[in-house]
């Protein structure tokens, strides 16, 4: 770094690198998944799991309305199965093929004739 003094007495910084911290773009490998992420699924698949008994009734008294039939809501009761099913068993992501240049995916085909060796 370079300091040089202007008329007026204030300093003038040249050449000023920027320092970079020693483990910088060291993040998680690609793939890797994220720690936090994975502990908090995990923690609400064994709350699922430890309560699946009371999981069923939970639902069962949203979608009948319980003790109140005029709140029986069934599409709310699936709803939030579905949102929990979610911790459990994620959504896996889309996959799209592509052929050559992005174009559509081109297919060959191949026949084969067995043909008996004693006939």
């Amino acid at each position: 770094m370079q300091h040089k003094s202007n008329t007026s007495g204030t300093k003038v910084v040249q050449d000023v690198e920027k320092r970079k911290p020693p483990n910088a773009g060291k993040g998680r490998a690609k793939g890797v998944p994220n720690k936090v992420t994975t502990e908090f699924r995990e923690t609400v698949r064994k709350l699922l799991e430890d309560n699946s008994a009371n999981v069923g009734v939970w639902l069962e008294h949203v979608a009948t309305g319980g003790l109140n039939p005029e709140k029986a809501d069934p599409g709310k009761a699936l709803d939030l199965l579905a949102k929990l099913a979610e911790f459990a068993a994620p959504k896996l992501g889309r996959v799209e093929l592509t052929g050559e240049g992005g174009g559509p995916v081109r297919f060959t085909r191949v026949e084969r004739t067995i043909i008996d060796p004693q006939a």
